[in-house]
């Protein structure tokens, strides 16, 4: 790992006001959540960020839903644009996934438009059968 940044799976650690402002102001996938909506989602999540080691400012934060024995979600993966290119992606699904293989879940899933580089260097591909997923939309606002 980069000396010059740490993961932390320490809910206490997260910035809800600049995750808030990541995943509200430039997220593909959830613009404009409210904050109430995205402190719901921090609450009934497990969160993880990584850190920048001189100044302590959450340089990334990813959340994942899961019962903690046979399935996890991976979501709201972000990284703060201003360090983007420098591995900190890396740092944060590295320090995740290691969280999750003590468990031997059967899967983790994630959906994602632009970081099938990034996933698949820790194992994520293709669904095998994607016709036997299926989902239901909500609200777009959400």
């Amino acid at each position: 790992m980069d000396l010059n940044y740490r993961f932390s799976a320490d809910v206490a650690d997260i910035d809800r006001d600049q995750v808030h402002r990541w995943i509200s102001e430039q997220s593909y996938w959830a613009p404009g959540r409210s904050r109430s909506r995205q402190d719901a989602a921090i609450d009934g999540s497990r969160n993880f960020g990584v850190y920048d080691t001189a100044s302590n400012r959450q340089v990334a934060y990813a959340r994942v839903i899961t019962d903690g024995v046979t399935f996890a979600w991976l979501c709201d993966v972000i990284v703060d644009p201003t360090v983007r290119g420098r591995g900190i992606g890396v740092v944060l699904i590295a320090g995740i996934v290691a969280e999750f293989e003590l468990m031997g879940l059967r899967r983790i899933a994630l959906s994602t438009n632009d970081a099938h580089g990034l996933y698949s260097k820790f194992g994520f591909t293709d669904l095998d059968i994607p016709e036997t997923w299926m989902e239901r939309l909500g609200d777009p606002n959400s």
